[in-house]
This record gives structure tokens, sequence and C-alpha cells, in this order.
């Protein structure tokens, strides 16, 4: 999942990044509201945290933007203004969250996982479907309880695909989803996760299908009449 972080703040924006980062999200940092304005119109991220207080444009104003563009794209604004004023603003603009400053990092995740959740419509931690559990708070799978070894790449993969079960996803998709700015993926690279992922899989109900010129999708495995 891929997560823009908008912050003045040097320190705190590279804080963030590496706690996220080392969470398997990819993550994307621009510092000023104008920057953020145009990446934000590439409409390729799954969640925006936000300051308010930047330069060039200020928060309000690059969220006021986006939704003006219909975007859906979860929204959590950090600042340290703490008035009711300023939180109903930013919550009736559009934003799906607020956290004031200073905050802990476990706290920031927990609702950035909240967040993508509601936005991918997971009702809990855990998403289910055949004998295959992905927790989104460890970052783990297993099937049928067994621990499912998976590097972060086929990890990334895998969230994106069951995040969008029985739902086309293309190669663009999971690139853009899979890597930020500073990281270069491939088609080919791609078709390695996606290969390695479909024989980790075998035994858990689901497969990995190809459409070919269209991209990948979960779905459950069809059960040939032969093995029926």
């Amino acid at each position: 999942m891929r997560i823009l972080i908008t912050e003045d703040d040097a320190a705190l924006a590279e804080a963030l990044q590496f706690s996220l980062g080392q969470s398997g999200y990819a993550v994307d940092w621009v510092a000023n509201g104008a920057a953020a304005d145009n990446v934000l119109k590439d409409d390729v991220f799954g969640l925006l945290i936000l300051d308010l207080g930047l330069p060039k444009l200020d928060g309000f104003e690059v969220l006021r933007r986006l939704r003006r563009r219909n975007s859906s794209l979860p929204v959590l604004i950090l600042s340290g203004r703490e008035t009711p004023d300023e939180k109903v603003l930013g919550l009736d603009l559009g934003a799906d969250d607020y956290l004031v400053k200073p905050f802990s990092l476990n706290e920031l995740q927990a609702r950035v996982r909240a967040l993508l959740r509601r936005w991918q419509g997971a009702a809990g931690p855990v998403i289910s479907y055949g004998d295959l559990n992905f927790d989104t708070v460890g970052r783990n799978a297993t099937v049928a309880g067994r621990a499912l070894p998976l590097s972060a790449h086929e990890l990334g993969v895998l969230e994106i695909l069951i995040h969008r079960y029985g739902r086309v996803v293309s190669k663009e998709q999971i690139l853009e989803q899979l890597y930020n700015y500073d990281k270069d993926g491939s088609d080919n690279a791609i078709e390695v996760y996606v290969h390695r992922l479909r024989r980790k899989l075998e035994g858990s109900g689901l497969a990995v299908r190809t459409l070919y010129g269209r991209g990948y999708m979960l779905e459950q495995r069809q059960v040939s009449a032969d093995n029926a």
C-alpha cells in the first residue's frame, strides 16, 4: 500500500517514513502543499497523511482541492492545531481522521490501519477467504493456521490482491502501490512475485488468475470435474 506524507518538518517526516516503511508500506514525502496538490492528481496513493501548516499551499486548501476532484482517498490530518473549530473544519472539508501533535507512532500506525480497512471495505483487522487469513495488523498470512513464508514484496502483492478480491488488478496498479518514487520496479519483477505467491497459496482454496493483457485476480480455486 502506498502512502503520501505531506509535512514540512523534515525530522518528523523522515521518522514517519521510516516507521511506516518498516511496516511494509511504500511511502513518499513532499514538504509543501503545492507539491502535494500536484502529485495527488496522479491518484496512485492509498492514504494521505496531511499537515495543515504547510508552505505554498496550506493543508486545508490541499484537502479542499482533493475533494473537488471527487477523490475518495482517505486523509489523516496531523496538526499542532487542536482548537475545536479547526478540527471541525478539517473533518467538514473531507478528512477522515485528525491526530494532534505530539503523538505516538503506535497510535499513528493504528489509525492508518483503521483508515485503510474502512476504505477497502474490511470490517476487522483479519481478512479471510477460503483457508487464507491475512492479518493487517501483524502483516502476516496463514493458510489453515500455517504461516506463509512470504517475502516483503510477495506479502505486498497479496495485500493488494486480497483487498481487491474478485476484481482484476493490473500490473501497473501493483507497481504503483508496491513502490514509492525512490524505488523502481518492473513488470518482470511483478510476474516473479505472482508466480511465487501462486505456488505458496496452494492448499488455501484460492488462486491468482492471470487475465492476459489485463492483470491478475485473486479468486476461489476452480475444481475440475475430474477432481470433484
